[in-house]
């Protein structure tokens, strides 16, 4: 039987914008999502949120705060994600591409205004009515 990852998503917030990047490959190419990926064994995953911004975005944050939770079922490439989202603080740094595997671009974007395609995470984040603006 197949059981859910957990995933996480690091909501970066630098001058009451949020950081998104354009993906690539076959989970969720041509969408736009924050940094985030796997929680991988014995980690925290607000650890996971800290690594993860600096692995992608090669951006240093702290004080990661947990904010929100999604279900998020990916039908065509049958995955399964419970995806945990945090705040993060950003502290310094530009963003750029780490991994151009998987990423395109780093750009930031007001809350009110966010490109599209969205992640179906994002998406399901949205129906949630959350932003991270007034969470901050």
């Amino acid at each position: 039987m197949e059981y859910p990852k957990v995933g996480v998503c690091s909501i970066i917030i630098r001058n009451n914008r949020v950081l998104f990047g354009k993906r690539k490959g076959d989970h969720g190419g041509g969408t736009w999502a924050p940094p985030g990926g796997k929680v991988e064994f014995n980690e925290d995953p607000k650890d996971t949120a800290v690594r993860e911004a600096l692995e992608e975005t090669g951006l240093e944050v702290n004080s990661p705060r947990f904010v929100a939770m999604t279900n998020d079922i990916f039908r065509e490439t049958k995955r399964h994600y419970i995806t945990l989202y945090f705040i993060c603080q950003y502290v310094s740094g530009e963003p750029k591409v780490m991994e151009p595997e998987k990423c395109e671009r780093w750009e930031w974007f007001d809350w009110d205004n966010l490109p599209s395609p969205l992640f179906i995470t994002i998406q399901n984040l949205l129906k949630q009515n959350f932003n991270p603006i007034i969470e901050e």
